[in-house]
């Protein structure tokens, strides 16, 4: 009850806010230009284009539901060496290399991080299935056996994106990496 009381004016100042900003949001909108709304309406349109384009090719899944694949055994084994949700996806000649920190770390976890698994480019290869269609921050882990994972970055092109590019620029999509 005390929790209740004294969270009741946090939460009636939150949806003041909320409120605030859906009133400025429609404020900027009647007040905007009309090519100002053409580009707006342009991102949203694009926006769910792209999470159409996510959904239909399964990138918004962790990986493609077969625990008995390769990329489900990966997962299982790869949240036995750190349950911590981030990961560092490193590209390195013939293999890719995945790195977390150890379970149960709060402070300092980034100086913490240690190589968790290692995927030779004959296992495994990394995809962007929206290439060419839409810029995201979905990857594809694809592995022989036909199973995959998603990788997520922080960037919508980042630089494992720019290698994907390259490397179907060169002709060498389904070669093994490096």
């Amino acid at each position: 009850m005390v929790g209740v009381v004294l969270g009741a004016p946090f939460m009636l100042i939150g949806l003041l806010l909320g409120l605030l900003a859906t009133g400025a949001e429609a404020l900027q909108e009647l007040l905007s230009t009309k090519e100002e709304r053409d580009a707006s309406r342009s991102e949203r349109r694009a926006a769910e284009l792209r999470d159409r384009a996510v959904t239909e090719h399964g990138l918004d899944k962790t990986f493609d539901g077969d625990w008995n694949g390769a990329a489900g055994q990966f997962l299982l084994r790869w949240y036995g060496h750190s349950s911590h949700h981030q990961r560092l996806v490193a590209l390195t000649e013939g293999r890719t290399v995945l790195a977390a920190p150890p379970k149960r770390v709060s402070i300092r976890r980034e100086s913490l991080v240690q190589v968790v698994a290692e995927i030779p480019s004959e296992d495994a290869i990394l995809e962007d299935p929206l290439l060419g269609e839409h810029a995201s921050d979905r990857l594809r882990l694809r592995f022989t056996d036909g199973s995959w994972l998603t990788l997520i970055t922080e960037e919508r092109r980042s630089e494992l994106h720019m290698y994907v590019l390259r490397r179907s620029r060169t002709g060498g999509a389904d070669a093994a990496m490096g």
